[in-house]
């Protein structure tokens, strides 16, 4: 089997004593690509070295979190802290120049569950980062926090004609809007966690197949409790996946591939 994590943050402080026991549990387990997620410049800068360390399965997304491009860094969360505004066009210069080591912008979007005053702030934001996005053709990861339809509605205004492709990271948008987003084309990444979350086990059972990714989001949202989430864990949301749509694991984790490689190009 081929799997794929599709959004993994790998640079966050629990992995730093045993990255590379992870690297290696994630391939015995058949992980060939760990897709590790940016959220502010001096978070792009780690995934890029991560990439360069482990070339043959990291890869990068480079992004800038809402929370973070507004400079709202919200308590010690692991990764590195943004506590003044992102520079969007400083950035936009930065992953220009790497753009041929990424495979896309992400993760992006809006979060009103973090910050409940600057939401036309954040939209401004959100709208200049998929036309820089748009402008390099590279594919967009979102994050919808509390801002699911407000997400859609940005993301149909700025992107017509599938000019680039959308990957919804752990949507949690009710069944309308889930309809929305699948009938615009987008692609929804199912975290490991779906084995104990009813909303993700609806979403894999309502999305077709070949709109769905697999991704962990670790070290958080774990399948297992009281372990820290991993790539290796991956391979529960292809069994949960597999059972709800009554296909057999295998077939699973081949079409997902096949999905990874249509979105990400490689």
């Amino acid at each position: 089997m081929q799997l794929v994590d599709v959004h993994c943050h790998l640079n966050h402080a629990l992995y730093k004593d045993d990255l590379d026991a992870v690297i290696k549990r994630a391939k015995e387990a058949g992980v060939k690509v760990i897709v590790c997620s940016g959220v502010n410049p001096p978070g792009n800068r780690q995934v890029l070295e991560l990439a360069q360390k482990y070339p043959e399965m990291v890869k990068a997304c480079l992004g800038m979190y809402p929370i973070d491009a507004l400079g709202l860094a919200p308590d010690e969360t692991g990764l590195p802290r943004q506590t003044v505004p992102i520079n969007l066009d400083e950035e936009f210069e930065f992953i220009k120049k790497n753009k041929d080591k990424i495979l896309g912008i992400g993760e992006i979007g809006l979060d009103f569950h973090w910050d409940a005053e600057h939401h036309s702030q954040q939209e401004e934001n959100f709208r200049k980062i998929i036309r820089f996005a748009l402008e390099l053709k590279k594919p967009i990861v979102i994050h919808s926090r509390k801002a699911e339809k407000e997400c859609i509605d940005v993301l149909e205004q700025e992107i017509k004609n599938k000019e680039i492709l959308v990957v919804m990271h752990c949507f949690s948008g009710n069944k309308k809007l889930i309809q929305r987003a699948a009938a615009l084309g987008y692609y929804f990444s199912i975290p490991a966690n779906i084995v104990k979350m009813q909303h993700f086990q609806m979403l894999a059972e309502m999305v077709d197949i070949q709109q769905l990714l697999t991704e962990t989001d670790g070290p958080w949202l774990s399948p297992y409790a009281n372990q820290k989430n991993e790539s290796a864990f991956v391979i529960e949301a292809v069994k949960k996946i597999a059972e709800i749509k009554k296909l057999n694991v295998e077939e699973v984790a081949e079409q997902i591939w096949e999905n990874y490689k249509r979105v990400f190009g490689r």
